[in-house]
């Protein structure tokens, strides 16, 4: 097997700046993206693996004193390390193999205003949002073009620090995600100018959300995948679309009923006829019976809004409110004297309930 400092063209008492500077070269020269020879492919794997050896300080030393084949073995025979004899121990609890890979990237909030003739039919709104995307020029991998990221040399890949302590209960394992690569396991050798390493930049993008019929106000939509990129690869997030169904002039919503007031002449109370309701489908007829009271309510069915991810329609609740008339004149008030006398509502003065209420005013 080659000498791995023979591999990078280094000797073996050189620096750890001296090393990372021989693999930058290296791999720059032989990646698959910039040298398409299948032999440089094998030599810039071997490049690698020779950097993620010596660029470990444990690691180096263990290589200097044993070679390649113990270099990645502690001083736990097989095991390796005490995660290893841990996990093998006691099935796989706090073991290494316990990765905390890349990243997920973090979830989104967005808001929409619609009317509510829109969440009773739907409508696809545009959004714009403003994220984290992957860098188009290095993948998302934070690595210059050329390049590519190297196991981390602090926690070896793992993406996690584990800390042991001696207790009176036995020993004791902490871990906590590695600050150098961030829990993705690898470290950034020469970071890519577009992202300065990070894999991510910062974009604005529009794209259409389809609401609905019979969203309600309040209610969030999830676009899974369309929140902040993952870091190095991991998975994206999501974006949650919070909605706001702007109050209604002439309805009250409940659920999926809807209800409003209508005006009712006090003739058409009283001898009963027809008046037009407003619906979200445009005004109807209503027939009204003889007498009605101020304070009736009509149920008319099928006329409120469509049950969400349901079928058919809630009601329209009618509050019916009997209007009394003002300003009448001279004719409408004789009428309506004659009406009072007629039913016998008239006072000892002879004066009609409307003259007393037009004194009490004056």
């Amino acid at each position: 097997m080659a000498d791995h400092y023979e591999t990078l063209g280094v000797g073996r008492d050189s620096t750890a700046e001296e090393i990372k500077r021989a693999y930058r070269r290296l791999a720059r020269e032989l990646h698959p993206d910039t040298n398409p020879d299948p032999a440089a492919g094998e030599r810039f794997k071997a490049v690698t693996h020779a950097y993620e050896v010596l660029s470990d300080a444990e690691k180096r030393q263990r290589y200097d004193m044993f070679g390649d084949d113990r270099a990645s073995v502690s001083g736990f025979g097989d095991f390796g390390g005490i995660s290893d004899l841990f996990a093998t121990i006691f099935g796989g609890v706090g073991g290494a193999q316990t990765r905390y890979g890349p990243a997920r990237g973090a979830d989104l909030l967005a808001e929409v205003e619609i009317t509510l003739e829109d969440a009773a039919t739907g409508t696809d709104q545009e959004v714009e949002v403003t994220t984290l995307a992957e860098c188009d020029l290095c993948g998302g991998s934070g690595s210059a073009p050329g390049t590519s990221p190297v196991r981390c040399s602090d926690c070896g890949g793992t993406g996690e620090l584990r800390q042991v302590r001696q207790t009176m209960l036995g020993q004791m394992i902490t871990a906590t995600t590695c600050p150098t690569c961030g829990g993705s396991g690898q470290e950034i050798v020469e970071p890519c100018e577009r992202c300065r390493g990070r894999g991510r930049v910062t974009r604005t993008d529009a794209l259409t959300v389809q609401v609905p019929p019979g969203i309600e106000d309040g209610a969030r939509l999830r676009v899974s995948g369309r929140g902040e990129a993952g870091v190095r690869g991991g998975r994206a997030g999501d974006l949650f679309v919070g909605i706001r169904v702007t109050p209604h002039e002439t309805f009250q919503r409940a659920g999926a009923d809807l209800g409003c007031e209508v005006s009712l002449p006090m003739t058409v109370a009283a001898l009963g006829g027809e008046i037009e309701v407003p619906t979200l489908d445009g005004p109807v007829t209503v027939a009204i019976e003889p007498g009605t009271q101020s304070g009736h309510i009509e149920h008319l069915k099928n006329r409120g809004m469509p049950h969400l991810r349901g079928r058919g329609r809630g009601e329209l609740v009618v509050l019916l409110r009997v209007e009394t008339p003002t300003e009448l004149s001279a004719e409408e008030e004789e009428l309506l004297a004659r009406f009072a006398e007629l039913r016998n509502e008239r006072t000892g003065e002879g004066r009609s309930v409307f003259d007393k209420i037009k004194q009490a005013f004056q």
